[in-house]
């Protein structure tokens, strides 16, 4: 158990696009960093890239494609060659993990290619994909993110969204370039049983993101007891990243100061 009571253990980021709304991103950017977090964004192609990296910020992840899929060879390779373009910003940015999802995503979070079936060489196809992903990883010294998320309310249509799934396929390829994104509030929509999850996707685990059921607001928010998870991620040693990608619930900084407390041991 850590003994820094009082303190965090993990790196803790906010997602720029989801809290200090009333705030262009770059002023949202520079309030998150003046608080303590690192920042994670997602579509970098709707960003000034160069105005990002002069705010000093320190930035923890971000979308790691334009758009390609995992599993079918055409997307599959449009995929890889976009999380290349990535690479390069991810650079510009400090940025050490790219994350990644089943298939590109519209701006309402639907999959621009819906599959409810995965079937054998779909699996085949992604794994393949992954180890692809690897490679660049490896030789830009990057970190490939792969995201569960639940299809039940936000993103109905995606393929190897399950955490089963994302766990399965990571741990399939098993190389330390691609891990798993693992976002608790999706999860918990999806599959419940969150302790016993992190520990079975302890090896892997790449990064944690969290935010709070029903609603998608910091945690306190909601149903889950985010101080019990925190124990949880304590306990099998993880001294990683967790990112809050959560709506606030009242005002931002409250939103903040809670996801703070709750990963505080």
């Amino acid at each position: 158990m850590n003994q820094r009571s009082g303190s965090s253990p993990f790196t803790l980021a906010v997602c720029a696009e989801m809290v200090f709304r009333d705030l262009p991103v770059i002023e949202r950017v520079r309030r998150i960093d003046a608080l303590g977090f690192q920042v994670e964004i997602w579509d970098w192609t709707k960003h000034d890239i160069q105005a990002l990296a002069d705010t000093g910020a320190t930035f923890s992840s971000m979308t790691g494609y334009i758009d390609g899929t995992l599993a079918d060879r055409q997307g599959a390779d449009r995929l890889v060659e976009t999380a290349r373009e990535s690479i390069e910003v991810a650079k510009t940015l400090g940025i050490p993990r790219l994350n990644l999802h089943g298939t590109g995503l519209d701006g309402q979070g639907l999959p621009v290619k819906p599959c409810v079936e995965m079937t054998g060489p779909m699996w085949i196809q992604a794994a393949d994909t992954l180890n692809r992903l690897a490679d660049l990883g490896q030789q830009h010294g990057v970190t490939f993110v792969l995201e569960n998320l639940n299809t039940a309310v936000d993103h109905p249509g995606v393929p190897f969204a399950r955490a089963e799934d994302v766990l399965a396929l990571v741990a399939a390829v098993d190389r330390p370039e691609v891990r798993i994104m693992l976002d608790l509030y999706h999860a918990q929509i999806g599959e419940g049983n969150l302790v016993e999850l992190v520990r079975r996707c302890a090896p892997y685990i790449g990064e944690i993101q969290v935010a709070d059921v029903p609603g998608r607001c910091e945690p306190g928010s909601g149903e889950i007891h985010y101080p019990a998870i925190a124990r949880a991620l304590d306990e099998i040693g993880y001294r990683g990243t967790v990112g809050l990608e959560a709506w606030a619930s009242g005002g931002d900084e409250l939103a903040l100061s809670r996801f703070r407390d709750a990963f505080t041991l």
